[in-house]
Formats: C-alpha cells, structure tokens, sequence
C-alpha cells in the first residue's frame, strides 16, 4: 500500500521506515527542509538505535522517500499525522499549532476514501474537531496513537504491545460504514503485526485520544510513588531499592518502574500529565486529576533533592566546587535532552557556584545548544578529572559499568552521588569512594 507519514521527527521517522519495512511505499514529509535532507541521504537526525540499519534497508529497496512537498502525498491511501504536541508556553495545555497546521495543509491532497490516522498524543476532544474538517473530501479520520519507548522505537513499532483504532461511531458507539472501511484499510497496513498476534482495540475517538496520556499518567504515577518513598526512606533511614523490590514481587504492582532517582523527564510523560491535567479543567473535571499535580511535584522536588545532596557531601557547599554529571540525556539509548532532569541538576548546580562538565554518549550536541553555558566533555574519564563530586544521572551501561578504581584515579575526591540507584554501593564504598543515593543509607 502507498502511504504518508507527516512529521518526520522521533515519532515519524521511526514510522515511515518501519512501514516500508512491513513492505508498504511510503513518502514521509516534513517542513524542516535540513532533516528531510538527512533523511534522504538514509542518515537519521537524531539516535535512536536500529533506526540508521533499518534506513540503509528500507532507501535501498525504493519503497522509501522524504520530500517537503506536501502534494506527493497524493495517492497515498493512509496518511499518518506524527506531528509533534508540546507544551505550551507559560501554559500547562498542549500546544497544537503543529497538528492544526499539518491538517490544513493535508486537506487539499486528500481523496475520497483515503484513511488520516492521527497519531499525534493530543488533548482528548481532539480527533472530533478535525474529523469535521475533514468532511467534505470523503476521509475517514482514525485515532491511532502510538506507544513508543525512545531506544526502543523500532521494536516497538514493528513488534507492537496493542494496536488502538479509535473509529467514528454512531450515537450507540457502533463504528459507522466509513469506520469499519477505515479499520480494514489499518488492519491491511498493520497486516503483519496483527498476523504475529498484536491485540487490537477498536474503541471510538474519545478512549483512542485518552488510552497514550492515560497509560503516561499512570508511568508517572508509578515512578512518583517510589520516589514519594524515597523521601520516607531518607527519613528512616530504610532502602528504597530493597523496598521496591519487596513489592515489585507482588504482581499486582510488579517491579518496572519502581526506580527511584532522579525522576522522569523527555518530551512525552511531563508535558503529557501537565496537559491531561488542563484539559480535565476545561471540562470541569479537574478533581479527577488532582493527584497528577503531586506527581509533577514530587518528581521535580527530586531534582532539588539531588543539589542538596551534592550540597552534604561536599560539606555543606558546592561554590567553586566542580562537579562531573554523567549524562545529559533524559535516558539512555537517546538524545533527547527536553525536560531532562540531569541537566536540570546540572544548570541548577552551576547557578549555585558549582564548576560543572556533563558527559553524554550521544546528547552532548543537544544539551549544548540548548545549555551553552554548561562545560562539556567527550567522556567520563574527561568529566571527572579533578572533579570534586560525581554525579551519575543518566543511567547509560558505559557508566552502570564504571570501574571505580579507574575514576578514582582521575578524580579530585572520591564521592559518587548515584543518582539512578544502579551502582553497588558496596563496591564504590570498597573503592575509598563516598556512595550517595536518593532513598538509599
């Protein structure tokens, strides 16, 4: 099948070349004329990895194209909308210039028949405002939002958890004729996932728009909750990781997710509670939601926490300090740095005094440009070299595995502030080190 993806960034990059992958011939379009040129050229923009094997792949079979020409969607029969929702600015609410803009400029090129599926994450009420503007040109707009995990995008778009179509329905919620088109026509596009057993949920356009920011609600939730026991942990003098893994054993709570640290960050689970939240207020049900607002509250309290940590160990200052940040990205396996908590620390800490340089694999080209006035450094050996505190904040396998022998090496005084509770303490302490962590003795 021919399709389009519109947007070409984390989300529509990774879906315009899992789709040729599956086979279809895809034309992905974007406004940023720089990125379609990378992406022509088979070179992704940014890292995510598999996604630069799976371009090489998919450009040489021709089934694969960027353009910034919005008409060479014409004669697609699927175009999927993977434009980008940010928060808005000084607001709570999400910002939907991108998706409004990509509509307007996608309705003149749709045909009678063809299927827009949107997969942008946005407020719920969304999809029945622009199924309306879509009438008139014989689309049919489907909800079909997506579930990726940055470093794990590839994977989970072409070996997805659940497929979700939310479909125009009747006032019984019955799928309309023009539905139950616009689900054979997904069903053919996603052939052969649901072939290797993809569940599918059919639902209408309201719990397809709810199901991404209710599931990144409750992620939220989950990582706010054990760091929320951090704080008691600290006061008691109990271990956090010991806690979490006494009741992940419970399967009715499980294990993923209860990490304490230094919280979550990126482009999707902040913004996405924040913007729940100011939609539940537009429709007079804020209260349903309120504890969202002590989520956001506790996970960015741990970022004030881990400063005031660093503040202890280095004896109740850190003015003219230098402090080494490893990691800069949100997590590892990307380069996204939005709304990264390790830079957070790292711009909170400089402010107050502190010589800071933060090391990242893959994010140091972003973090860069948007904290110019940060130090950076290639590596963790670079970061460290007389380097007064420690700070692991981004939990990438090459610092997980740090010898701490060889960092102590390079290092002014030996303290580690282990600020994603993956380091052995005992092993660091062994070393000469002074082991800090939230939630931890």
């Amino acid at each position: 099948m021919r399709v389009s993806v519109i947007g070409c960034g984390y989300l529509g990059a990774v879906h315009a070349a899992s789709m040729a992958k599956l086979g279809h011939h895809v034309v992905g379009v974007d406004v940023d004329a720089a990125k379609v040129a990378e992406l022509a050229a088979g070179r992704a923009p940014f890292y995510e990895p598999g996604l630069p094997e799976l371009l090489d792949q998919v450009m040489a079979t021709g089934r694969l194209r960027f353009t910034t020409d919005m008409s060479e969607v014409e004669g697609a029969l699927v175009h999927f909308v993977c434009v980008g929702t940010p928060q808005k600015r000084g607001e709570f609410g999400a910002d939907l210039a991108y998706v409004d803009a990509a509509f307007e400029q996608l309705l003149a090129h749709v045909q009678p028949g063809d299927v827009v599926a949107g997969k942008s994450t946005v407020p719920v009420g969304t999809a029945e405002r622009l199924a309306e503007r879509l009438v008139g040109t014989g689309g049919t707009l489907v909800w079909n939002p997506e579930f990726l995990r940055e470093g794990l995008a590839v994977q989970d778009t072409l070996h997805p958890d659940r497929l979700v179509y939310g479909l125009p329905t009747d006032d019984d919620g019955v799928p309309t004729a023009a539905g139950d088109a616009a689900k054979a026509r997904l069903d053919d596009v996603y052939a052969t996932p649901l072939a290797d057993g993809a569940p599918l949920v059919v639902t209408d356009y309201a719990t397809a728009q709810l199901v991404k920011v209710a599931a990144n609600s409750f992620l939220a939730t989950k990582i706010s909750f054990i760091n929320a026991m951090a704080e008691l942990c600290e006061a008691t003098g109990a271990d956090v990781t010991r806690l979490a893994d006494a009741i992940g054993y419970d399967n009715r709570i499980g294990r993923k997710f209860l990490n304490a640290g230094l919280g979550f960050g990126g482009g999707c689970l902040p913004k996405d509670i924040r913007a729940f939240m100011a939609r539940a207020g537009e429709l007079g049900v804020d209260q349903a939601l309120s504890f969202l607002r002590e989520v956001d509250s506790i996970n960015m309290r741990r970022r004030v926490r881990m400063v005031d940590l660093a503040r202890e160990v280095c004896h109740g200052s850190i003015v003219g300090c230098r402090v080494a940040v490893l990691g800069a990205a949100f997590k590892p396996d990307s380069d996204d740095v939005r709304d990264s908590p390790a830079l957070s620390v790292a711009a909170q800490m400089q402010l107050q005094g502190a010589h800071v340089t933060v090391t990242d694999p893959q994010a140091i080209a972003n973090a860069s440009a948007k904290w110019p006035d940060l130090k950076f450094a290639e590596t963790a050996l670079e970061a460290a070299t007389g380097a007064d505190v420690v700070l692991l904040a981004t939990e990438w396998a090459e610092y997980r595995d740090l010898d701490p022998a060889i960092l102590g090496s390079v290092v002014a005084q030996r303290r580690i502030l282990d600020g994603r509770n993956v380091l052995d303490p005992v092993l660091w302490r062994t070393a000469g080190w002074t082991y800090r962590a939230l939630g931890r003795p």
